[in-house]
């Protein structure tokens, strides 16, 4: 039982708000870590200084940095130049706000007295009790958990975020929680979810019924080692590591054999790294499953999709991420359904072989099914397509502002070259610096640079 006399409406809100605040870092993380290739470089470039504009660069002031109301309050615009700020930023703090108090609700029982077994996280074969070398009582044990998987459900958004918009998932926002992850499981000790190893004695007995009947078969009547309970630090790495290897593994066994029979890329190696991080907070059985329900959610997502946008690559970390956090809030539901399939031991092994090998036939069909529908095969070089993409709009754009001296010996000319072809006031206005833009007046202070070419070649605001 688990003592708790807080009102559920007065923790609902204070996590909504400690969520909110969260969220606004989050952007924050968004926007810095994807450009260094170094964990340790993103990471120190959070503390850059405060949140600016990018247009003005001016500091935001406290008060407009409040989460959701800020953004309100200046009408999404900024304060001093009027630039208008995305509308993505309040979106995702509210939606971390809404994380909060979604995982605590879910993960921690929070009616008076209400027992472990109303979390989300309680299953037959879990934790039998919450006493822990730690000292901690079971209210304090299970806020800590808590605190444990909001490390990774923060890390999913971020790296969710990031893949959508770039196509990418950096390290910085993967590893570090890793190292969270296996650390926090070997500390607390029992934070698992199911043992790192279980099998049902009845169904290992008729698996192995084929060994001479001289080998020593008592292993196959124990359903769950001893040493578990006896030592439940150790067995708390045991399943991060375990999770760390069986969630790095799959996807980039399905990264391997998927290049193979597609010729091209299956899936991203950030994608490895993101299960392999899931892992080392979930152990391997929950990876697995979180990594079967994410094709269901892609599938759906990219059949509505295609009607809008049918030419988008889809990046498949956010349904990795949206799978792992259905797995993780459902698992006392999800459980009962998938635990006869890792009760069979060692038959999982072979069950594993044996889907490897079905893989390559099954891919193999599916480009054979795509070329008789009509559909072309795509391989690593289809980079010289005739799709107009965003390397060669920039390549356009450079090609339009170019210097007409670039690449030539400058010489004596007549002055009137550039009014000849047009360009004499082009080149008083456009300057190196300052965005490439020189403010000029007339005598009647209307600008002779129209507002549509300045909008055209200044940046858009956004708030780092």
């Amino acid at each position: 039982m688990i003592p708790y006399d807080l009102p559920p409406l007065f923790m609902a809100v204070w996590l909504f708000i400690y969520g909110a605040a969260l969220g606004s870092f989050l952007t924050v993380c968004v926007h810095r870590l994807p450009p260094h290739e170094s964990v340790w470089a993103a990471w120190r470039s959070l503390g850059d200084g405060p949140s600016h504009c990018d247009r003005c660069q001016k500091h935001l002031l406290m008060r407009d940095n409040i989460p959701i109301f800020g953004w309100l309050k200046l009408r999404g615009r900024c304060r001093f130049c009027k630039r208008s700020i995305p509308g993505k930023y309040p979106l995702i703090e509210f939606a971390n706000g809404l994380l909060f108090v979604l995982v605590y609700m879910l993960e921690v029982p929070i009616n008076r007295f209400a027992p472990f077994t109303q979390s989300c996280l309680a299953c037959s074969i879990g934790p039998a009790d919450l006493a822990n070398g730690l000292g901690l009582s079971p209210v304090a044990f299970v806020n800590c958990r808590f605190l444990y998987h909001l490390v990774l459900v923060e890390a999913l958004f971020v790296a969710s975020l990031i893949d959508w918009d770039l196509m990418i998932i950096p390290d910085s926002v993967t590893l570090p929680p890793m190292l969270v992850g296996v650390t926090g499981a070997a500390l607390f000790g029992k934070f698992w979810l199911v043992p790192v190893w279980f099998q049902d004695p009845s169904i290992a007995r008729r698996l192995f019924m084929f060994l001479p009947k001289t080998w020593n078969t008592n292993w196959l009547t124990v359903r769950i080692p001893g040493w578990i309970e006896l030592h439940p630090h150790w067995h708390g790495l045991a399943v991060s590591l375990a999770g760390f290897v069986v969630g790095g593994g799959i996807v980039w066994g399905v990264r391997i054999v998927g290049h193979f029979a597609m010729r091209r890329e299956a899936m991203g190696f950030g994608d490895v790294v993101l299960m392999a991080m899931v892992g080392s907070f979930t152990g391997w059985q929950p990876v697995v499953v979180a990594f079967f329900i994410a094709p269901l959610l892609a599938l759906a997502s990219v059949a509505v999709a295609r009607i809008f946008q049918p030419d988008r690559e889809i990046p498949y970390g956010p349904y990795l991420s949206l799978g792992t956090l259905i797995t993780l809030l459902g698992w006392r539901w999800i459980w009962p359904r998938v635990e006869l399939y890792f009760s069979i031991g060692l038959g999982l092994l072979v069950m594993a072989v044996v889907m490897a090998a079905l893989l390559i036939p099954m891919l193999y069909l599916f480009r054979i099914t795509k070329r008789v529908l009509g559909y072309p095969d795509y391989t690593d070089d289809d980079f010289l397509d005739d799709d107009w993409t965003s390397a060669d709009q920039l390549s356009h754009f450079a090609g339009e502002t170019v210097d007409p001296q670039q690449g030539q010996w400058r010489s004596e000319t007549w002055p009137g070259n550039a009014t000849g072809r047009g360009q004499a006031q082009l080149n008083q206005w456009l300057r190196p610096g300052d965005n490439g833009i020189r403010q000029h007046w007339n005598r009647r202070g209307i600008a002779l640079i129209p507002e549509w070419w300045r909008s055209l070649l200044s940046n858009r605001g956004t708030k780092n």
